[in-house]
């Protein structure tokens, strides 16, 4: 295990890059939901370099400073809903043997917290504009959203995986090398 100053020099940097990311997300709207995620794909540097405790800790800081201090409060949700924990759920996740378990997981985990997203963005925070898009699409608006919602998912997840053993198999050989 590394030193206390290089555990709070790296959650620092991971904190201010996921920062930026969601102060971007205010700047080019556009992105609303790629920068969310890049920031959660950030936090599986934290759990791998330091800890998953030290991430899960990260994760917290910047939750709390994205919905106090950026401008897409939106996106801020999205990041502290859904995209910035699962990262490290997903570690956790990746450890089971059985497949088929470990993916039904991923989906019910994953629904549970977009329902939840769907609900505290518009019965808490007010945005009714989900709802008008909804309607664009007819009665089965909500359905194509939620199905177009798992299909990212599974694209996000899948890039997950590549992007962890990019890390794993190329970066962090340079990264050590001395």
């Amino acid at each position: 295990m590394k030193d206390i100053s290089y555990r709070v020099a790296l959650g620092g940097i991971v904190s201010a890059l996921c920062l930026l990311c969601m102060f971007l997300a205010g700047i080019i709207p556009v992105f609303y939901l790629i920068l969310p995620m890049a920031a959660g794909v950030l936090l599986m540097i934290i759990a791998e370099e330091v800890s998953m405790g030290w991430a899960w800790l990260t994760y917290t800081a910047v939750c709390i400073l994205s919905m106090l201090i950026t401008a897409d409060k939106e996106s801020a949700l999205v990041f502290v809903m859904l995209f910035g924990h699962y990262p490290m759920v997903r570690m956790y996740l990746e450890k089971m043997k059985f497949r088929p378990l470990r993916y039904i997981l991923k989906a019910v985990i994953f629904n549970v917290c977009t329902l939840s997203f769907f609900f505290v963005t518009v019965f808490i925070f007010g945005i009714d504009q989900m709802l008008s898009d909804m309607n664009d699409f007819g009665k089965y608006g909500a359905a194509i959203f939620l199905a177009l919602a798992n299909v990212i998912f599974i694209l996000y997840d899948f890039n997950l995986g590549a992007i962890y053993v990019l890390y794993i198999k190329r970066l962090l050989p340079k990264f050590r090398r001395k």
